[in-house]
């Protein structure tokens, strides 16, 4: 929708929000679209989504922020560390954050440029206990200090392949789970034994592949 003034931004968001059943309070509307705004002016300079951010379309909406806010339906009282592998452009990490704001991240990104985006929207949006690692997430499990530490691992936009789940089953918690966020049909990996889906947004008719800790 060209031509939306930045401060209609929080308002449409609420709106989009609603039609996933989520209620954003003013101040979270707020947060959000100073994150796309952000999020706006690093892609211009580096590629960090394919999305029309600049302004936001729906679609950008929809999928950069109000399916982060629909999986924090999923998060437990209990939780507290929360790993997104390949953050790029920041999301789902940085809405769900704001969302749910007593969680903790770690922040992997392979991608120097993009884990200087990440630092910066940290910065830029004042969130606390969000670390970046500016490294692959098989080079960072091996090193051992996250092992069985994440309460949930969050992935958007990686192929999920047996030899990746793996590595991310040995970051949670033996009551963790794993969320990986993808479309109408997820892919075979995500659709066997163990695995269960929920819906995000109806107008993406998106889904949150959802698995525990397999022993």
């Amino acid at each position: 929708m060209a031509g939306v003034a930045p401060r209609d931004l929080p308002a449409r968001i609420a709106r989009r929000a609603a039609g996933a059943a989520v209620v954003l309070q003013p101040d979270l509307s707020a947060a959000l679209a100073a994150y796309l705004e952000l999020l706006a002016r690093w892609n211009a300079k580096i590629n960090l989504t394919a999305l029309d951010v600049d302004p936001p379309d729906d679609e950008a909406i929809d999928r950069l922020v109000v399916e982060p806010l629909a999986a924090a339906r999923h998060v437990r009282g209990a939780d507290r560390l929360v790993i997104d592998v390949g953050s790029g452009g920041g999301s789902p990490a940085l809405p769900l954050k704001l969302a749910v704001p007593q969680l903790r991240f770690v922040l992997v990104e392979a991608k120097a440029r993009k884990a200087a985006f990440l630092r910066e929207a940290v910065r830029h949006l004042t969130l606390n206990d969000v670390r970046v690692e500016n490294h692959r997430v098989e080079d960072l499990a091996a090193r051992g200090n996250l092992r069985g530490a994440a309460d949930v691992v969050t992935v958007r936009a990686v192929r999920i392949d047996p030899e990746l789940l793996e590595v991310l089953q040995g970051l949670l918690t033996p009551g963790g789970r794993v969320f990986v966020f993808t479309g109408p049909e997820p892919d075979q990996t995500l659709s066997g034994s163990g695995w269960r889906t929920e819906p995000l947004v109806p107008s993406l008719r998106s889904r949150l592949a959802i698995s525990g800790k397999m022993s």
